[in-house]
């Protein structure tokens, strides 16, 4: 089949499958014929797919958290999937980004009673909860690229059904005010984003949770390690309920760690960093200013992990078998496990050095590659429904 026309259909199946039929990310501005919006969800649905909402208007939410990659970002750039491409067609990240699947479940950014920060959303945890992360983006110069939010509110005023809408949600008015309309339209996005089109739990683990499926021998061996605590490590940062059959399980506690990830040379190269740039983490938080925190980054989700590379918070690994192997050189003692198997060097050092959890990555025996190829085999069983799929590609 053509590809246009698979675009083409593509583009219809995701408008009808989310109700958005007239307004979908494919056209320029949302359909002008119809009443207002009656919810926030389905207001926020609109705006989440809106490319006027760019400087240039050739980026919505969508583009970089496209529902049909598991809300990552699937475009091809310099530095391959690693970042993502700016509005203006020429700037690039230097993050990873996150899925936003499954993101309603991180808490609101805090400390915890144990001293420790936990939630919030970006990979610093620099906004506390999703209408602040839904509100970065369109302001952010390297990302949607609008100088400020009253020239987004203007934006949504081009629009009679979002100004009826904002009037029959928010109350007559609320377009006036640049700062309330703001903080309406990231509202109204977050609320779409709490949404069970977000987070369906239909993935094959979930099926086998409610006895509708059996796994395989092999991705049953890598549910019992994952979940081990004397084999390995994994559940000490990817399991949030207190039970393995917990249902609605996010596999991420939402702390922060230092894994000792290496910077992406490939990403650098081309994104305009300066030479001697460090990614800080957790400590490029504003909320956050203990060096302690140096180089730490909040545990991802690992729903869909297998469709959602490349990895790690800045996309230096491509495969997530590679994401296992780099797990486990912090205990087997065999020369190989110290060699990066897409570059076939030595894994790189740290970008930062300090504050490595080690406690946490040197738990548990090394595994061999039987137990390795099992987790990812597991991990697999973690792809939602409607990406199985991609699992294939």
């Amino acid at each position: 089949m053509d590809k246009i026309v698979q675009l083409s259909i593509g583009v219809v199946m995701l408008m009808l499958v989310t109700g958005v039929a007239g307004t979908a990310f494919s056209q320029q501005r949302p359909e002008l014929d119809r009443p207002a919006f009656d919810s926030k969800v389905a207001l926020g649905r609109s705006l989440f797919f809106d490319t006027n909402l760019s400087r240039n208007r050739t980026m919505a939410c969508a583009t970089c958290h496209d529902p049909e990659h598991a809300f990552t970002d699937p475009r091809e750039t310099e530095a391959g999937r690693s970042v993502s491409l700016g509005d203006d067609g020429a700037s690039l990240g230097d993050r990873n980004t996150p899925t936003a699947a499954y993101a309603r479940f991180s808490p609101v950014f805090h400390k915890n009673a144990d001293g420790f920060y936990v939630g919030g959303q970006f990979l610093d945890g620099r906004e506390a909860d999703l209408k602040g992360q839904a509100g970065g983006p369109p302001l952010n110069p390297i990302e949607m690229g609008m100088p400020d939010e009253a020239t987004v509110v203007e934006r949504i005023k081009e629009n009679p059904v979002y100004v009826a809408s904002f009037n029959k949600i928010y109350g007559a008015g609320t377009l006036d005010d640049a700062e309330a309309a703001y903080d309406a339209m990231a509202e109204s996005i977050a609320a779409f984003e709490q949404t069970a089109f977000f987070s369906p739990f239909d993935s094959k683990y979930d099926r086998f949770l409610r006895g509708e499926v059996k796994l395989s021998k092999q991705e049953e061996l890598g549910r019992v390690l994952f979940f081990s605590q004397q084999f390995t490590n994994c559940n000490k940062c990817h399991q949030l309920q207190t039970s393995q059959v917990s249902r609605e399980e996010t596999f991420s506690n939402y702390r922060f760690h230092n894994i000792g990830i290496p910077a992406n040379p490939a990403a650098r190269a081309v994104n305009g960093k300066e030479p001697g740039f460090i990614d800080r983490g957790l400590l490029d938080n504003p909320g956050v200013d203990d060096p302690v925190e140096d180089g730490k980054y909040k545990v991802p989700t690992l729903r869909n992990v297998a469709v959602t590379g490349p990895y790690m918070h800045n996309g230096v690994f491509e495969d997530l078998r590679t994401t296992v192997v780099f797990y486990n050189k912090y205990n087997t003692k065999k020369a190989a496990g110290q060699i990066n198997p897409e570059t076939g060097k030595p894994w790189g050092p740290p970008e930062v050095t300090e504050n490595l959890s080690l406690e946490e990555l040197e738990h548990g025996p090394a595994l061999d590659d039987k137990r390795i190829d099992a987790i990812v085999a597991f991990l697999k069983t973690l792809t939602d429904r409607r990406y199985e799929h991609l699992l294939e590609e």
